[in-house]
């Protein structure tokens, strides 16, 4: 059996479930591939011993019992669960249990998903709902919202030319002034969200649109007293690769404006008020990396960095790195960011360079024509 399986190892090990099989004694025969990004061991290693090595302790005497008894006499368990990992940490499981015969042997298996993995799914399922719902109904908010915020807006300029110059009088309308502002940019950004269209992709250069987002920031920049450093010396490759050019200068404009804020609104010294942009090819992959030495974020907003309207600010929206994950998500990228207090912030777009996998844009082998006319 264990022979069968370790003949068969590759077709285990596309399935994208760990999976484990033991005898009656909970011994381990096999383990596919996956096992080992779950929980650390080696499927080599692991062969051999007991079931027992991926739970705790406390769950020894009773429950991983519990689950052999249901596995061998009855249709087997299915629930969640804590198991341990190589390193003695907890993750969080979604096990099913079942048994088989061969011949004359039981064998029981355990297929295992990481619960949290499951959860980001359909979390990103839920927030694609949440917002194609949304979209329309921002639509007819924000008909109804813009006008009057533009009559205000209009008025009090009004106000501004016929007003004596008093100092207090004057103040109240650029306030006025400054939160109608505040209004339209709130606006503008969830509608632009809300009602991102689907990307029209056409073959770029990813150097030349780096630049014209870098040419579109670079005054704002240098009022602020900021230096741009573009590194192109890892581009190997031509660069080229399917994008829509209107959508990614949008997303660079944001994270740029992001660093730039971090850079301006903390006290950093003036050699380290500077955003370093590098590009890389590998062949398959695009990388376009925006770095600073600014202030940094919090290990405890990590996790909301990418909820919508989440700022550690309260004069912003909160919407620059949602839109840009969406974006990034419709071009078959992500985009991931690194940051540690004090010491900066680090965000990458990863861009494919075709979205169709290489196996079908090209012959693997000169053999693989001839299979057609099998």
């Amino acid at each position: 059996m264990v022979e069968v399986l370790r003949n068969r190892q590759f077709l285990f090990d596309s399935i994208q479930t760990a999976f484990v099989i033991t005898d009656t004694h909970s011994k381990i025969l096999y383990a596919n591939q996956l096992v080992e990004s779950f929980f650390g061991h080696r499927p080599k290693d692991l062969e051999g011993q007991r079931i027992r090595v991926l739970f705790f302790e406390e769950d020894l005497i009773y429950f991983l019992p519990n689950i052999l008894y249901l596995t061998l006499y009855k249709k087997g368990f299915d629930g969640e669960t804590l198991m341990r990992r190589k390193d003695g940490k907890r993750i969080f499981i979604h096990l099913l249990s079942a048994s088989f015969k061969e011949g004359e042997e039981v064998f029981l298996t355990f297929a295992l998903q990481e619960i949290q993995r499951m959860k980001n799914l359909e979390r990103e399922k839920a927030e694609m709902e949440h917002w194609a719902g949304l979209g329309r109904i921002v639509e007819g908010i924000a008909h109804q919202f813009r006008n009057p915020v533009a009559s205000i807006g209009g008025y009090a300029n009004r106000l501004v030319k016929v007003l004596s110059p008093d100092p207090k009088g004057r103040s109240y309308v650029d306030q006025i002034l400054e939160e109608t502002g505040r209004l339209e940019t709130i606006l503008q950004r969830v509608e632009e969200y809300a009602e991102l269209p689907r990307p029209a992709l056409r073959r770029e250069k990813i150097q030349e649109v780096v630049e014209t987002a870098l040419s579109n920031f670079s005054k704002l920049a240098t009022e602020k007293g900021v230096s741009i450093q573009l590194n192109t010396d890892d581009l190997s490759g031509d660069g080229q690769l399917f994008m829509d050019r209107r959508l990614m200068i949008k997303v660079l404009g944001h994270i740029l404006e992001n660093s730039l804020e971090a850079l301006t609104r903390a006290a950093v010294e003036k050699s380290k008020k500077t955003l370093g942009v590098t590009l890389t090819d590998d062949g398959e992959t695009v990388e376009v990396s925006v770095a600073d030495k600014g202030p940094g974020i919090a290990a405890k907003h990590m996790s909301q960095i990418f909820e919508p309207f989440f700022s550690t600010r309260p004069d912003r929206v909160g919407l620059g790195l949602t839109f840009s994950r969406r974006v990034m998500r419709e071009h078959g990228g992500k985009v991931k960011v690194e940051s540690q207090l004090r010491r900066g912030t680090k965000v990458t777009l990863y861009l494919p360079k075709d979205r169709r996998r290489k196996v079908r844009r090209e012959l693997i082998a000169p053999e693989a024509g001839e299979s057609e006319d099998a």
